[in-house]
This record gives structure tokens, sequence and C-alpha cells, in this order.
């Protein structure tokens, strides 16, 4: 599993990349490997807004289905419509064209409030220890 040094990570498994004021969202290399086979992803509108924590969209796999989790508050500006007719980008690229929204920016502070990729790694490991 990869976790890329310059993006940022919630414990909910998304990763936020920043990229001017806005941010790009997507699930982790973990969290698609976890889920297995991406069949469905359910994407916010264009102008929606989403906040920090809260919920913004729904992926499926054969396993599971699973809420996606902003990492940040703000408003959205694109979504990955590719995922649509190709869930499976998720799999095979989470951390490029398996983008899933990217949102302009309401609170750059919150960006600090997300984990590096080691703190990500180390919650991982912690996580498959406990459970």
């Amino acid at each position: 599993m990869e976790f890329p040094d310059h993006l940022k990570y919630t414990k909910e498994h998304e990763w936020a990349r920043v990229e001017n004021d806005s941010v790009v969202i997507g699930v982790t290399d973990y969290a698609q490997e976890s889920l297995g086979e991406v069949v469905y992803v359910e994407l916010p509108e264009e102008g929606a807004e989403v906040v920090m924590g809260e919920a913004f969209g729904v992926i499926e796999s054969t396993k599971a289905v699973s809420d996606l989790y902003s990492p940040v508050t703000g408003t959205v500006t694109e979504v990955n419509d590719t995922l649509l007719d190709n869930p499976e980008l998720i799999n095979e690229d989470p951390y490029d064209e398996g983008w899933i929204l990217r949102i302009e920016l309401s609170d750059r502070a919150e960006l600090n409030e997300l984990l590096d990729a080691s703190s990500y790694a180390s919650f991982i490991e912690e996580e498959k220890e406990s459970g």
C-alpha cells in the first residue's frame, strides 16, 4: 500500500490534495483494498456544500456499502463523472484517475487537523493490530 507524502489523510480513509484554494478528495489505497471491487459511487452535485467530517456520498463494493466523508469544509466545484461509468478507477488508481471530487476550501486551518502520510500509516497499523 502506498500513502503519498504530498497528500493529507483522514481516519475515515479519505485523502486530500491541496491545489491553491481547492482540495481534490479521494479514498486511500488502504480503503480501496479493504473495500474490494468498487461497483458504484454516489457523488454530490456541483455547488453542493460539504462539511468536514460529514458524509457527502456513498461508495459501494462487492463487500460493503460505505459513506464517504469530507476531509474539509467547502463547496463542490467538480465531480469525477468518469466514476459513474467506471467506478473501478478507484481500485486501479485511487490517487490519480480515481479522484472523487474537488471542492473550494472554506477554511485552510482545517488542513492542520488532517494526518500526514506517516501519521496515517501509523494509524493503519494500530487499526490492524486492534481489530
